[in-house]
């Protein structure tokens, strides 16, 4: 547990600082390019497409993991926008409360 929480780490300040460059040069222009880059049908296009599912997937499980209540669907919604930011940040709160695995992919009351 304790490799993967350098990771997650490692992945929430490496994304927050390539975010901040990123931002700091180009705006916060994103939902024009990421979609643009879609209807081109080209590879930049097939790989936002790939993520926006990866993405999707993240927020779906954060959402059933909390049980679909209010506060799972916020942190769902969450997963879905933040990204990796959001979801390495989320699982190195869960993983330094709990360090039970069945827990921490299940939730409290399924594992």
């Amino acid at each position: 547990m304790g490799v993967l929480r350098i990771y997650l780490s490692v992945i929430f300040v490496v994304i927050l600082g390539y975010t901040s460059v990123t931002i700091a040069n180009h705006g916060m222009n994103l939902i024009s390019i990421f979609f643009g880059d879609m209807a081109t049908m080209a590879w930049p296009g097939q790989f936002n497409l790939d993520f926006m599912f990866m993405l999707t997937l993240s927020g779906l499980w954060v959402a059933w993991r909390h049980e679909f209540t209010p506060v799972g669907v916020v942190l769902g919604l969450l997963a879905l926008f933040g990204g990796a930011m959001f979801l390495s940040a989320y699982l190195l709160i869960l993983t330094s409360r709990d360090r039970d695995v069945r827990r921490l992919l299940l939730g409290p009351s399924r594992a």
